[in-house]
């Protein structure tokens, strides 16, 4: 009847303007640029999430997270200590190569310690601003760009999130830990106090909310680093209470101490503080999932999740660590598994496989390409020149095998940490202890908890990792650490 009514030749270019509108709206739809959200947590271990493995924290949200997406089960922090992880993951670049090794600003300051026998050359106590950082480049593609949180990549304001990309910046400063604790007021000058007794990691998921409901013409770019976990060890009194309860029901060994690095080691996870610190982590982990699901912006949203290194497992203090990596060996300031293992979370529904999980080795360099790739958006191999992009993986098909590598020529203070250099390859890890001149080699496969110590087994894998670390090194041309001209030997 409608083609007798307005003739062929009429219903015909009808019919084609319909068609061409919906495939202009269909294109549009699935041109559509995704929101990215990453979250990254300070000090959080490998083992402290129930999807991870943990019976004494309680993460409901985050493990909610995790089977909603792909989680990677070998990934790695591209450095055992927080400035140098971070700086990996705003580059794409190894720690090494951007010659920012060490914590900002290390023990550079104070000179090598008498009982040190290396010292190591200074490096750089700020983030390169000719370095194209990620937040530059989802800037400089229309994205609306927001930090809040832990920075550390600076001492001065110029070396500040809003200086490398970001338009919004909300406690991101020099400071590696809450100046004033974790409870308002918070004495920090990117943050404003609110009323006394406000929760830090709460206060940062509420200014982070308020970001990405905006729902401005623009995509959204909103890094979320989280304080917590990190010290003081400060959780909200009744969350205390519970774990104080529930580590009374609960039987655990005792620390046990390291003799040759002089630091206790917490063998068990059993720390109250910590563990309401943890849940106040998940906590809110469910509000911002809340949110985006509230403003109907869950869909088109890239979430990931992540630790900027191991968690605090040892200290010359036997009072203030905060957690256990066990099985994985030591912790944060280790090239030990404990030390740079880290959780993995990569969300983004129907396009990312929920339930999904990778054995692939990956690291924090090859997150900047990878969130590039998701997004549709060109990549930049000469920054991220130290990454890969994980799309392959997270779409179901494979990538081709490479080794990893870590430099920390440094001693990590307190925690026992030597200088060392490393390299994963397939399932064999080797770790270059720069003191002793010696190696130690473990098939990670069979052995997480690197307890079986492989060189004199496999002398001929030694060698060849080995050249392949040192081939690394002088790659990277990194300056080796030297004798300590003040080292004082125990008699």
């Amino acid at each position: 009847m409608l083609l007798k009514t307005i003739g062929k030749s009429l219903y015909f270019k009808i019919l084609l303007l319909c068609i061409c509108f919906n495939a202009s709206c269909a294109n549009t739809e699935t041109t559509k640029k995704p929101n990215i959200l990453f979250i990254l947590v300070d000090d959080l271990g490998n083992h402290d999430l129930g999807y991870t493995g943990s019976r004494f924290y309680e993460t409901p949200h985050i493990d909610r997270l995790a089977s909603e997406g792909m989680v990677f089960t070998n990934a790695y922090a591209a450095s055992p200590i927080c400035s140098p992880s971070r700086a990996a993951i705003m580059t794409g670049k190894y720690p090494a190569r951007l010659n920012l090794t060490d914590y900002i600003p290390g023990n550079r300051h104070y000179g090598p310690h008498p009982d040190q026998k290396l010292a190591s050359h200074p490096f750089k106590l700020f983030l390169d601003p000719k370095e194209t950082t990620i937040a530059e480049a989802f800037k400089s593609n229309g994205y609306a760009t927001f930090f809040a949180g832990k920075w550390h990549l600076g001492e001065k304001e110029i070396d500040y999130p809003e200086n490398h990309g970001f338009e919004v910046n909300v406690g991101g400063n020099h400071t590696g830990h809450p100046a004033g604790g974790y409870f308002s007021p918070y004495k920090n000058p990117q943050l404003p106090d609110e009323p006394d007794g406000e929760y830090l990691t709460d206060r940062l998921t509420d200014e982070t909310i308020a970001f990405i409901s905006q729902k401005g013409e623009k995509p959204f770019f909103a890094f979320l680093s989280y304080y917590t976990v990190h010290l003081p060890l400060q959780g909200k009194p009744g969350k205390v209470k519970k774990y104080q309860e529930k580590r009374r029901q609960t039987q655990f060994e005792g620390e046990g101490f390291d003799q040759e690095n002089q630091s206790f080691i917490k063998n068990h996870p059993d720390n109250p503080k910590y563990a309401a610190m943890v849940e106040s982590l998940d906590e809110n982990i469910g509000r911002l999932m809340e949110a985006l699901s509230h403003t109907g912006q869950d869909q088109n949203t890239l979430v990931i999740f992540t630790s900027d290194n191991g968690g605090m497992a040892t200290s010359n203090i036997m009072d203030q660590i905060p957690t256990s990596n066990a099985p994985l060996r030591t912790g944060k300031g280790y090239l030990y598994e404990g030390g740079i293992r880290v959780p993995l979370v990569f969300r983004w529904p129907e396009i990312i496989a929920a339930g999904s999980e990778s054995e692939v080795s990956v690291t924090g360099t090859d997150l900047y390409p990878t969130i590039l790739d998701m997004a549709g958006l060109m990549p930049m191999p000469e920054q991220h020149q130290d990454g890969v992009s994980l799309k392959p993986l997270l779409s179901g098909q494979s990538i081709a095998n490479r080794p990893l590598f870590w430099y920390y020529p440094h001693y990590s203070g307190g925690l026992g940490g030597r200088p060392s250099a490393a390299i994963r390859d397939g399932d064999y890890k080797l770790i270059y202890f720069f003191e002793s001149k010696q190696s130690e080699l473990f098939n990670l496969e069979r052995d997480t908890s690197e307890d079986g110590e492989l060189t004199d087994k496999f002398p001929g894998k030694r060698t060849q990792l080995n050249k392949k670390l040192q081939n690394w090194m002088g790659e990277m041309a990194v300056q080796l650490p030297y004798a300590n001209p003040s080292y004082q030997p125990k008699k």
